[in-house]
């Protein structure tokens, strides 16, 4: 077999694996990731467009919505000042303690989130250890929206500030010190040179930040009391209306958060094309 022969004969082969293994990844995201969302809208529409709206329009649905969408418009800006802030004084800095700030940056990820959730009851409950302190002060956090707040913050701390550390590591500071040197301030600096380089990054990691707020489920399960109309997130009231038997309303509400959840998937997707096409200009 001449040497042109025997090279398009491996060619074939690993066009062949390569094919296989396309179509067996593709197969398995399909069953695992695909239909599990296709059942999710057939179950949800079975009944009809308007009794699919007659189950996502019930109060105690229509408030879990809004709630979690509330929950997401507060801890993701936060989350977004305290990961550029931590990235910042990370990625600029050498300090006593560098090491151990990144660590406790990561503790959510290695947590469990009823474990956190559990770690705020046992602080801030009546019987916890700040929780007659609070009391006494006329402020109650446990089984309320605020403590839905804190544990979301809790979850999510890490996202923006992973995604914006490496970044900024790789990127260094000659932009930042020719700026300063050329007169900028120091926020005129971050304005216009350092957010400018961090903002598909930033943007990532608030995409990020917004899913696991929606879609957290423990540790709000724990400190939030699960009262109907009042402190149900989505995650819990699709909970709730399984056990309530009611299966209609559990997958309308079930549809609205995978919607969401899709959306979310399709701007990480446009985010990391954007990034990609702007790395090949370059």
């Amino acid at each position: 077999m001449s040497n042109a022969a025997e090279r398009r004969s491996r060619h074939h082969r690993r066009s062949g694996a390569e094919r296989l293994l396309i179509g067996l990844a593709l197969a398995l995201a399909a069953a695992i990731l695909v239909v599990p969302l296709l059942l999710i809208f057939a179950f949800a529409l079975r009944e009809g467009i308007g009794a699919y709206l007659d189950q996502i329009l019930q109060p105690d649905t229509v408030h879990a919505i809004w709630l979690t969408v509330l929950a997401a418009l507060v801890v993701v800006p936060i989350n977004i000042g305290f990961g550029v802030a931590a990235a910042w004084l990370v990625s600029r800095f050498r300090f006593p303690g560098r090491q151990l700030l990144l660590t406790l940056i990561d503790i959510p990820f290695s947590v469990s989130p009823i474990v956190a959730g559990v770690a705020y009851l046992f602080l801030y409950g009546a019987q916890g250890l700040f929780g007659p302190l609070l009391e006494a002060a006329g402020i109650r956090l446990m089984f309320t929206v605020a403590a839905i707040f804190l544990v979301s913050l809790f979850v999510t701390a890490p996202f923006v500030a992973r995604e914006l550390i490496p970044l900024m590591q790789q990127q260094g500071t000659d932009d930042e010190e020719a700026a300063l040197s050329l007169g900028a301030s120091g926020w005129k600096m971050f304005w216009h040179v350092t957010l400018p380089n961090i903002r598909w990054a930033l943007i990532y990691g608030a995409i990020l930040c917004n899913a696991r707020v929606m879609g957290e489920f423990g540790a709000v399960s724990v400190v939030s009391g699960a009262i109907r109309g009042k402190t149900n997130t989505l995650p819990l009231q699709i909970s709730l209306l399984f056990n309530d038997f009611n299966v209609a309303g559990a997958f309308a509400a079930a549809s609205t958060l995978a919607f969401i959840a899709v959306l979310t998937l399709i701007a990480k997707a446009a985010l990391e094309a954007h990034g990609w096409r702007k790395a090949g200009a370059r």
